[in-house]
């Protein structure tokens, strides 16, 4: 899924010491200003991010965002790094986007410019507008003080990173609390398995 621009998630953030990918923000009076580019699962986990000059359009960064995908690994098999489907607002609507979607396999549900909207498709897309509000509660992403553009990426990898893990910590739990057994003999043997194996503590 890729973003578009709301006020309350938008992926443009004021730089105060300018620097590389800084420019122009057509959303804060041309102060310079840099924008991160997102793509993300269908549960608005971070997989891939960006930094450009805030006057950078999206349509530029989409193939750049899919190719950077890393491998994920975890079930058995090969790894997997190629997406089923991608989202993405009239920002990322271009004939030759969908056409290098395609041949990687990769179905483009995109609207089209001067079409309605893809009925639905907001409700779906809500997720990355969501990671957006997440990685701006980090004070520093909500305004870039570097000047050069290194640290700023290393803040955003490891704010990702940590979304991930708390996503992550949230699904274990949850499915630790799904099979607690009724038994206390049972529960017994479960808090050993899971303190030994996976590393959950039971509170």
């Amino acid at each position: 899924m890729l973003p578009g621009d709301q006020r309350r998630s938008r992926p443009h953030v004021r730089a105060k010491g300018r620097g590389a990918a800084t420019g122009p923000s057509p959303v804060d009076r041309r102060k310079t200003g840099s924008k991160c580019h997102l793509i993300c699962d269908g549960k608005g986990t971070p997989i891939k991010v960006l930094t450009t000059a805030a006057n950078v359009n999206d349509i530029t960064q989409t193939l750049a965002l899919v190719d950077g995908i890393a491998p994920v690994a975890g079930r058995p098999g090969r790894s997997r790094r190629r997406l089923d489907a991608l989202l993405g607002d009239k920002a990322c609507d271009s004939l030759a986007v969908r056409c290098e979607l395609r041949k990687r396999r990769i179905v483009p549900v995109i609207s089209r410019k001067g079409t309605p909207n893809i009925q639905g498709l907001g409700k779906l897309r809500y997720v990355v507008e969501q990671t957006f509000a997440l990685l701006h509660q980090f004070k520093r992403l909500a305004v870039r003080w570097k000047r050069r553009l290194e640290p700023h990426d290393a803040f955003l990898s490891l704010a990702c990173s940590l979304i991930c893990w708390q996503r992550i910590n949230r699904n274990t739990h949850e499915r630790v609390a799904s099979s607690k057994p009724t038994s206390a003999q049972g529960a017994g043997r479960e808090r050993v398995r899971f303190d030994l194996g996976q590393g959950e503590k039971w509170g």
